[in-house]
């Protein structure tokens, strides 16, 4: 017990504050990308309340803009991540069980999946649940919803991080496709 205490303590100092312009970066590139998306789900879906932002896109940005050096933040993971996690929240949600077991079964399967197919990506965790939890109008989609939110929105995201992540010399994304 004393060993598991002692691993706990950490080690390390902290990593130091991202220069300035890294900092800009990120911030350009997860506004556009979150705005693009909103502003698609605005025009392109009028009132209907048919979603194309859902909140794990926020997580996706903070990786793509922020850690884009991140082998979670790479092409595969970042598109392969949602569109298999939405699969495996889909599937889960169709399973005649209480929500408090599909919503776990679905967050894990979505990370078995993942794992399996070399495309874990955190966000991908919140893409299932979101399947599973997100409401009438999300499970209404079925699994149009691996399609339309997570995969057109994750590829939205990876256009605009190819561009603003490439606008600086200091940065190269993606490190590889697959």
């Amino acid at each position: 017990m004393l060993h598991l205490l002692c691993k706990m303590r950490g080690g390390g100092q902290s990593p130091p504050r991202a220069a300035g312009r890294e900092i800009l970066h990120s911030w350009l590139g997860s506004c556009l990308a979150i705005a693009l998306i909103a502003l698609l789900e605005r025009h392109a879906t009028g009132n209907t309340g048919f979603p194309l932002l859902i909140g794990s896109f926020g997580a996706s940005a903070v990786l793509a803009f922020g850690a884009p050096q991140s082998p979670l933040a790479q092409p595969r993971n970042l598109v392969g991540g949602h569109f298999v996690s939405a699969l495996a929240g889909v599937s889960c949600g169709l399973l005649p069980a209480p929500l408090w077991l599909t919503a776990a079964l679905a967050v894990s399967t979505a990370i078995a999946f993942m794992h399996l197919s070399k495309t874990l990506h955190p966000p991908g965790g919140a893409t299932a649940l979101i399947a599973v939890t997100g409401g009438e109008g999300i499970r209404q989609l079925g699994y149009l919803y691996a399609f339309v939110p997570c995969l057109t929105g994750a590829c939205l995201m990876l256009g605009i991080a190819l561009v603003v992540n490439n606008l600086s010399a200091a940065r190269r994304y993606p490190l590889y496709w697959w």
